[in-house]
């Protein structure tokens, strides 16, 4: 007797084992597609640290070499060194070309600074040694004026002297003038009121020098103590003299006046005279008439 094969069984034997066995190889699958390669671009160089420390070193030199500007040069001296610091690190690791670009702003930052530096050392001397002179010129102007003040002084006290002491003035006139004596008017008389004390003032002028010298104001000034003014006083006696003229080397000229005084004038009295008023200061002699 013939078994009869199940249904849906109609493939021949040895067809379609293969699809149907897990154990059996797989078909190969297509291979991907193969593309071409292309080269990848380099990446750019990182070169703007070096390039602006480049240019920061050159202007912090530039402005260093001005003195003035000392103070203007360490800032952009001092970001050179730092960007070149940085383009020189770039450089080591590949990532920068200009090696020599950012090892030549370190060193201009390094330049830059040293002048800094040395300006500023420089303006500090400079303005030490300005002020110091300018105190020592201080000091010396109020010396020269303490010593002006000084010598004005000794000369205004030299120019006071009693009667009988001699002041020479700086034209070489020697002068002294004598004690008042006590003057009696005549009759005829201009300048004394009644009542009145007249004295009579000598005046005697010696040239010193070598050459003749003229006496300008040959009148005499009198005061009393308290600042009273007195009168010249004029009369027919012929006993006054007025100094007038030149006075020749080695010779000497006197002079009489007779002057009035109130009769409330203080018993001291000041003579003032001076060969050339508009040349010499008055001289003063005073004491007690």
């Amino acid at each position: 007797m013939t078994i009869p094969a199940p249904p849906g069984d109609q493939n021949p034997v040895g067809q379609g084992s293969a699809a149907q066995d897990p154990w059996s190889p797989r078909p190969s699958e297509p291979a991907a597609p193969h593309w071409p390669s292309y080269p990848m671009p380099a990446p750019q160089p990182r070169n703007g640290m070096g390039i602006t420390a480049l240019v920061l070193g050159i202007v912090g030199v530039a402005l260093g070499l001005v003195i003035i500007l000392f103070w203007m040069s360490w800032l952009p001296a001092l970001l050179a060194v730092v960007f070149g610091c940085v383009g020189l690190s770039h450089a080591r690791k590949g990532l920068a070309t200009n090696r020599a670009m950012a090892l030549t702003g370190v060193i201009l930052g390094v330049v830059g600074l040293l002048f800094a530096v040395g300006g500023g050392v420089f303006t500090v001397i400079a303005v030490k040694e300005a002020t110091e002179h300018a105190r020592a010129e201080a000091d010396k102007a109020e010396a020269s004026a303490a010593a002006e003040k000084k010598r004005k002084k000794a000369e205004e006290k030299a120019r006071h002297l009693s009667f009988g002491a001699a002041y020479t003035f700086g034209n070489g006139l020697k002068v002294t003038v004598a004690k008042p004596r006590p003057f009696i008017p005549d009759d005829f008389v201009l300048g004394h009121a009644k009542g009145n004390k007249a004295v009579e003032v000598t005046v005697t002028v010696v040239n010193t020098g070598t050459e003749r010298l003229s006496v300008e104001t040959g009148l005499p000034n009198v005061n009393d103590a308290n600042g009273a003014s007195t009168e010249l006083v004029i009369d027919g006696s012929g006993r006054q003299k007025v100094i007038t003229g030149y006075v020749l080397p080695g010779k000497k000229a006197v002079g009489k006046y007779a002057f009035s005084l109130p009769p409330d004038a203080a018993d001291k009295v000041e003579v003032e005279f001076s060969p050339d008023a508009k040349r010499w200061a008055d001289a003063y002699w005073s004491g007690p008439n």
